[in-house]
C-alpha cells in the first residue's frame, strides 16, 4: 500500500508539472534573446504570440533593411513587420524572429546566425517547422532570396519587399550563390520555383529599382512556379513595406495558409 500511495503521488506531481508547463499565454509579447555562434554572442528579438494550448505556432523570420543594422537589439522592431505585429499583438498568431545584422554587415554574411536564431526560437516557443516563412525589406529583400537559396526546403513561403539579387552600386549585398550566373534571376527561379512567393515593390523606388522584382517574378513564371505573385504599388517609392505589411490584409491570409512538407 505505501508503494501504491507513493506511485499515485508521483503521478499527480507529473500531471501538475505537465499542466504548469503548457504554453498558455494570454497576451502576445516581445522578448529578448541571445545566442552564441562560433564564439560570438548575437542578440535578437522574438515576438511570442498569445497561446492557449500546445499546437505548434507558425513562424516568420523578418530581415530588416540597412538602416536598422547595429547592436541595440531594438531598431529591427521599428520598421516593417514589427509595426503590424504591435498593432495586432493580442491576435497575431505567429512567432516572429527579428535578427539584427551588425553595423556594416550584410545578411549574406550572417546567414548562419539567422538560422541559429530561427532554430532556437522554434524550439523554445513551440514553432511549426512546416509553417515557417521568410520575409524582409530592402537589404532584407536581398537577404530573403539569399537565405532561401541556402536552404530552399526550410521555408513554406517567401515575401521579399523591395529587394533583388544583384545591385551594382553595392555588390556586397548581392545574393552570392547566383551573382556570378549569366542570368541570376533564371538561376534563382529554377531553384526556388516550388516555394510560394509574394513579391512587393514600389513603382517609384529610386534606391532599389522595381525592375529587379519584375525580373524575378517573370523568371519564376517562366520556370513554372506554382505560386508566384507580384504587387507593385504605383505611388510608392522605396517604402513599399508599409503598404505591403500594413495595407494588404490578403498577404496574411495567404501567408498563414502556406505549409511545406519538409521535416
Amino acid at each position: 500500500m505505501p508503494l501504491l500511495r507513493t506511485l499515485a503521488l508521483l503521478a499527480c506531481i507529473c500531471m501538475l508539472a505537465a499542466c504548469a508547463g503548457a504554453p498558455t499565454r494570454t497576451r502576445g509579447e516581445f522578448v529578448e534573446r541571445s545566442i552564441d555562434v562560433a564564439g560570438v554572442v548575437h542578440r535578437y528579438q522574438v515576438f511570442v504570440p498569445a497561446r492557449r494550448g500546445d499546437d505548434p505556432a507558425p513562424v516568420i523570420v523578418f530581415l530588416h533593411g540597412s538602416g536598422e543594422r547595429g547592436g541595440d537589439n531594438q531598431a529591427q522592431l521599428k520598421v516593417g513587420i514589427g509595426e503590424y505585429v504591435r498593432r495586432h499583438r493580442d491576435d497575431f498568431p505567429a512567432i516572429v524572429v527579428f535578427p539584427q545584422a551588425p553595423a556594416d554587415a550584410e545578411w549574406n554574411q550572417v546567414a548562419d546566425v539567422v538560422f541559429a536564431q530561427l532554430d532556437a526560437a522554434t524550439r523554445e516557443f513551440g514553432g511549426d517547422r512546416q509553417r515557417t516563412t521568410l520575409t524582409g525589406l530592402s537589404m532584407g529583400g536581398f537577404g530573403t532570396w539569399d537565405l532561401a537559396l541556402r536552404a530552399p526546403g526550410r521555408f513554406a513561403a517567401l515575401v521579399p519587399v523591395c529587394g533583388g539579387l544583384v545591385i551594382g552600386r553595392r555588390p556586397s549585398m548581392n545574393v552570392a550563390s547566383v551573382a556570378g550566373a549569366a542570368d541570376p534571376y533564371s538561376a534563382a527561379a529554377a531553384r526556388l520555383k516550388d516555394i510560394p512567393a509574394w513579391i512587393f515593390h514600389g513603382a517609384k523606388d529610386d534606391l532599389v529599382p522595381p525592375e529587379y522584382s519584375r525580373r524575378m517574378h517573370a523568371a519564376l513564371q517562366a520556370a513554372g512556379a506554382k505560386d508566384a505573385r507580384y504587387t507593385e504599388f504605383p505611388d510608392a517609392n522605396h517604402n513599399s513595406w508599409d503598404p505591403a505589411y500594413l495595407e494588404t490584409p490578403e498577404l496574411w491570409t495567404w501567408l498563414f495558409a502556406q505549409r511545406n512538407g519538409q521535416p
